[in-house]
């Protein structure tokens, strides 16, 4: 456990001391919020969305790609030599093939989250939903999560799924759809939830605190060792991210960040806890999933407006006021997650 807590430690370290630098990067290079007018999934405009983010123009965006690249080189520097520092290296699944799906996932994502950054910010090409289009940036989200979840399936043996108080059901093939439906669903809900300053990396990191104590219970090394280096390193982003931000994930880390913490998730066999333990997220994605199905079938809006934390604005409450209730409601949501994965 103290090497564990000194890899935190080594990765908050090394991300705080790159931030600066690479945040006058960013705005040497432009990668900066820009002024926007935001469309929903069926092309409407979303005014309510630009009136409380105006402010946000010119903030560098693209912090998940510097803590995406510190994290892996550090993983994939370090872990190789951890039997060298005096650690009984314990795995649940075939280690190279638990790192390699821990890895495609974040990469992968990150890499799609990269490019539409680089064409909504650059405007190399006119989409019409400010970046990749809507349809299209699911497309390829549900081919890398169908390959993740096979990849689980078959080299894995993972195919169940626990109910506390309940059973445990063998999903089988179903696994699958299951596992890529979860993926794609978190993708989405921590890109959404990146709406506020600090509201996002403020939740994931109390998530992700919660998912390193499952994966240490279970003698998980790989994971726990790749769940320290990602805890450091937001810790370092957060102090930079929150309110006034200096500094955005961008999509490259919403997307990476989302669908990694569903694999982690999966990988735990805790989907329950994984519910419980984001539930800002899935708060975030249903009322955006409900708004967009009312408009679609019913022809007009069941909810002033969506996701949650636009609403929470609406109704007049100070963007600090609500990232410090999330992040406060989220301990207890991991609190409560953790107890159901472990009884």
């Amino acid at each position: 456990m103290a090497l564990l807590l000194g890899l935190l430690i080594f990765s908050f370290t090394i991300t705080a001391i790159s931030l600066v630098p690479f945040i006058n990067l960013l705005y040497k290079l432009k990668f900066t919020r820009k002024a926007q007018i935001t469309k929903d999934a069926f092309g409407k405009k979303t005014p309510i969305f630009d009136k409380f983010h105006k402010h946000k123009k010119g903030t560098p965006v693209g912090g998940g790609f510097l803590m995406i690249s510190v994290i892996t080189l550090l993983f994939f520097l370090l872990f190789p030599l951890a039997k060298y520092l005096g650690v009984f290296v314990t795995n649940v699944y075939p280690v190279k093939e638990e790192i390699h799906i821990i890895f495609f996932t974040f990469i992968s994502f990150g890499l799609l989250g990269l490019y539409d950054d680089i064409m909504k910010f650059f405007n190399f090409k006119q989409t019409g939903f400010f970046g990749l289009r809507m349809r299209h940036k699911l497309v390829i989200q549900w081919i890398l999560a169908l390959i993740i979840a096979f990849l689980m399936y078959l080299n894995l043996g993972i195919d169940i799924l626990y109910v506390p108080f309940f059973q445990t059901f063998n999903l089988g093939w179903v696994f699958i759809p299951f596992a890529a439906t979860t993926i794609v669903a978190f993708a989405n809900a921590v890109n959404i939830t990146d709406g506020l300053d600090g509201l996002a990396s403020g939740v994931l990191m109390i998530a992700l605190f919660a998912f390193w104590f499952l994966s240490a219970s279970i003698l998980d090394t790989p994971l726990s060792f790749f769940l320290a280096l990602w805890i450091g390193s937001i810790i370092a982003f957060l102090y930079f991210n929150v309110y006034p931000a200096r500094i955005w994930l961008g999509d490259v880390g919403a997307l990476s960040f989302g669908a990694t913490f569903a694999v982690v998730g999966l990988l735990l066999g805790k989907v329950m806890a994984l519910i419980i333990i984001g539930g800002i997220f899935v708060a975030e994605i249903l009322s955006s999933a409900i708004q967009l199905l009312s408009k679609k079938i019913l022809k007009k809006k069941v909810l002033p407006v969506a996701p949650l934390h636009l609403w929470l604005q609406l109704l007049g409450w100070e963007e600090p006021k609500i990232v410090t209730r999330a992040i406060l409601a989220s301990i207890m949501m991991a609190v409560f997650g953790v107890w159901l994965a472990v009884i």
